[in-house]
């Protein structure tokens, strides 16, 4: 098998590269991404490596975008996306970016800075002329309250509320404050002014409409104008440090109307001149800003891979004469001339005069992982590496898995209409996957779906195909072909009639089955669907189908073991391990699938009820019983059939036999052809027992290769001695978990009947529950509630029967392939392959920042 079923054949290489072209080699590479580089300095602190200093001077300029970038962001400007990928700048490039970079920044935050005096001037002036204008307004109110007071005693409001025109007595030595605070503030900045004076001043507060924009935010703040009437000094300081605590801001405000006058005009003079200079600086600002926002997503990219290329450089160690980095790197056989190729290209451009050089590397360390995929595999592939990494150069699952997987999820989930639902769902986003991808858009759940996408879609398309085989379709049956059947002894015709409402009837083989055309050509009858014993029949013909695909896909599985084990020269697991596992499987449940095929094709529906039960006969087969007595047929003769054949009996009690031979046949050949083999060469070559990368006893190997490619020393023993025990144990503790597991994976595939059951039973009480109530209803009345009741059966079914049960039967065939499937010949102990590519580590870099 080739690439496709595994994973890429890897190389252990070295790299000797000139000094002044490892840049650019190193860059050329990162363009391949077919390399993953080997750290040679372990040891060494992050600091203390060659280029530390060339990181630092990237991440001062990233630091430098990333102000940039807020920046624009915060005036709404569109960033150009271009979708170009630049290449990594040249190192002598770095001083003129880091020039630009430092420029801009300056003359960005000179205008920031220039920018928030001016809203704090302006701020200011808008305060003082909010100010002058409502504390003009109180005196003329307070002045013709007076004016029009009668009253031989002033009282307190007369005399606090006077503007120093005309004040006589103790009120020509009051004095008042006037300023702005934040209008939360005002019910305790209120209690305050009370309990520390103790009610010996006089506030007035009255708000300002139109909010005010704080030049450090640049929030909006509502803010209101008050006056405070007080009377000496202690007075005034305790009112100040009030004023100073609840950070209002005071103003200067004149005692007489035409002060206050002459410099409301002056305010509104300075306010119109300062509109004009905001004006300005605000242009300014735009314009640089969208000057750096045409440029700032090429910026980043080209900081991003200078920085990703001085990393893999620290990666590196120098030779003796300081004058050639010398690297190790992991890189798939096939794709050795395309590296060499990138690196002469780097030489040239670097215009370094020798070249650099390429050596392959013998290693005893198992190389990574390494599945090539493209945008309709990668998410199958992670199905499969979720579960576990494979091994080295073993059988990758993820091709059988592109169309299994939503095979089983279709098994359970199989309705027409709901697979059409989710066909077009991920129809849509695969018809709109460059325009999703270019707008970025954040979250979790959508990403997950989105990248999913070729995998809903298929999942929707094997729905709609079993959904035809159930015919089913929103807990409906179609009749395309007409019926093959009549109930109630020729009651009703499916064919051109249906049942009316209440009717009960049950479908009888016997006596409703018409055979004149032949059987329903494709899927379920629809007559069944009616029927009250639809759920006898259905249930019967889900759980013999469960069976018989578990067992196909379990036994296709022990049948990619045998790849694996030819593959890798274990010729010992292929006499011991696959041979039994096969005759083992078939013996009992092959066997089982045998008896389901020969009972429908063998069995008509006048010999049904005299027809052995596949449970019991499983049953009295592993107990050597079996029935003397026959049953009796529907009309109570005699079945003359007690068996499905003759010599069932003793063909059985082989079967059973063999099945229990070949437990003691995978438990005691395999340590004892080991041991031989021991025997044979101890004398002359010290062995070590080994066991291969999928956890199986090997056979003894040279004790200088014993921990060669990854496999783990299990204690076999070496030349003077053979650890039995140890090997015997780990047989019979595989030994058992695979016939154990045979019997309980088998029953795990029941769950594909169960949820099949379960999803056309919810889909059949939310129509009966609210459609068909709906259907009910008479007179005119009936339309706006059939309308609304359709889209609550809508949202349910889209947010029940799709979403809910979708994600359920999801994850049920998840664990279908990842414990019954796979665990019989995937190891999944390995680890990935990890390039130093561009393309990767940018498209992952927007999340990181």
């Amino acid at each position: 098998m080739g690439s496709l079923f595994r994973s890429q054949e890897m190389t252990l290489c070295q790299l000797f590269l000139q000094s002044e072209a490892a840049y650019a080699c190193v860059s050329e590479l990162g363009e391949l991404g077919l390399v993953q580089f080997r750290d040679l300095n372990p040891d060494v602190n992050a600091f203390q490596r060659k280029f530390v200093n060339e990181i630092r001077r990237c991440d001062e300029m990233e630091r430098i975008l990333r102000f940039l970038d807020k920046e624009v962001r915060k005036d709404g400007i569109p960033i150009l996306e271009t979708g170009e990928n630049p290449e990594a700048p040249q190192p002598r490039e770095m001083i003129d970016l880091e020039a630009t970079f430092e420029k801009l920044e300056n003359e960005m935050r000179e205008i920031n800075a220039n920018s928030e005096a001016l809203k704090r001037n302006y701020l200011e002036l808008t305060e003082l002329k909010h100010i002058l204008r409502k504390t003009q307004n109180f005196f003329d109110e307070r002045g013709s309250e007076v004016g029009s007071d009668h009253s031989s005693v002033p009282s307190d409001k007369t005399l606090f509320m006077n503007d120093g025109q005309g004040a006589t007595g103790g009120a020509s030595n009051l004095g008042f404050v006037a300023g702005v605070i934040l209008r939360e503030r005002i019910p305790a900045f209120e209690r305050m002014l009370w309990r520390v004076c103790r009610g010996n001043v006089f506030l007035r507060h009255t708000e300002i409409e139109s909010p005010l924009e704080d030049p450090h935010t640049g929030n909006e703040v509502f803010k209101s104008v008050f006056i405070i009437f007080f009377q000496g000094d202690q007075l005034k300081n305790r009112v100040r440090k009030i004023c100073e605590a609840f950070r209002a801001t005071l103003y200067p405000c004149p005692e007489t109307p035409t002060e206050r006058r002459e410099m409301a005009f002056g305010v509104m003079t300075r306010i119109e001149d300062l509109t004009t200079v905001l004006g300005q600086t605000q242009d300014h600002r735009h314009r640089v800003l969208v000057a750096a926002a045409k440029n700032i997503n090429i910026w980043f990219l080209k900081v991003h891979k200078i920085k990703a290329i001085y990393h893999t450089l620290n990666l590196f160690n120098l030779d003796v004469t300081q004058k050639c980095l010398i690297g190790e790197c992991w890189c798939p056989v096939v794709d050795l001339d395309r590296i060499r190729l990138s690196l002469r290209r780097g030489t040239e451009l670097s215009g370094a005069a020798v070249p650099s050089i390429l050596n392959r590397m013998d290693t005893a360390e198992v190389p990574p992982t390494y599945n090539k995929t493209n945008k309709f595999t990668s998410a199958y592939q992670n199905i499969v590496d979720a579960y576990g990494v494979a091994n080295y150069r073993e059988v990758n699952p993820a091709p059988f898995t592109v169309i299994t997987f939503p095979f089983l999820f279709a098994v359970m989930f199989g309705d027409l209409g709901h697979g059409l639902v989710m066909a077009f769902l991920a129809l849509f986003l695969v018809w709109k996957e460059n325009w999703i991808m270019s707008r970025k858009i954040e979250g979790e759940i959508f990403g997950t779906i989105f990248g999913g996408r070729y995998i809903i879609f298929l999942m929707g398309l094997f729905s709609i195909y079993t959904g035809i085989i159930y015919n089913d379709v929103f807990s409906k049956s179609i009749n395309i072909f007409g019926s093959r059947w009549t109930a109630n002894r020729s009651v009703y015709d499916f064919q051109h009639h249906h049942p009316k409402e209440g009717d009960a009837f049950q479908m009888d083989p016997i006596l409703d089955y018409r055979n004149t055309s032949g059987p329903y050509p494709f899927g379920i009858d629809p007559a069944w669907m009616l029927a009250d014993n639809k759920i006898s029949f259905i249930n019967s013909f889900k759980m013999k189908m469960s069976v018989i695909l578990g067992v196909m896909q379990m036994m296709f599985g022990i049948v990619l073991s045998c790849f694996n084990h030819v593959f890798f020269g274990r010729m010992i697991n292929v006499f011991c391990e696959f041979i039994p596992q096969v005759l083992f499987l078939a013996c009992l449940f092959g066997y089982l699938v045998v008896l389901i095929f020969y009972k429908w094709v063998n069995f008509t529906a006048y010999e049904s009820g005299c027809a052995p039960s596949l449970l019991i006969g499983l049953i009295n087969m592993f107990l050597f019983k079996y029935q003397d007595n026959p049953p009796n047929n529907k009309d109570g003769t005699p079945c003359l059939l007690n068996q499905f054949y003759s010599a069932q009996k003793s063909f059985q009690s082989f079967l059973v036999l063999l099945a229990l031979f070949c437990v003691p046949w995978m438990l005691c050949i395999k340590p004892f052809i080991m041991y031989r083999r021991w025997k044979a060469a101890h004398n002359s070559v010290p062995l070590h027992n080994v066991v291969d990368e999928n956890g199986h006893a090997e056979g003894p190997v040279k004790a200088d290769h014993a921990h060669g490619g990854g496999h783990d020393d299990h204690g076999g023993g070496n030349g003077d001695h053979f650890d039995t025990g140890n090997v015997i144990i780990y047989q019979a503790i595989h030994t058992i978990e695979f016939c154990l597991g045979i019997i309980s994976n088998t029953a795990s595939y029941l769950r594909l009947w169960a949820l099949s059951l379960a999803h056309a039973q919810l889909s059949e009480v939310l129509w009966t529950m609210v459609m068909k109530f709906s259907f009910s209803i008479n007179g005119w009345g009936g339309i706006p509630l059939l309308f609304f009741l359709f889209m609550a059966w809508a949202g349910l079914t889209l947010a029940i029967l799709v979403a809910m049960e979708g994600m359920s039967a999801f994850l049920h065939a998840l664990r279908l392939h990842w414990v019954e499937f796979q665990n019989k010949f995937y190891g999944g102990q390995g680890y990935p392959f990890q390039p130093f590519s561009f393309s990767s580590m940018l498209d992952a870099k927007p999340a990181d920042d």
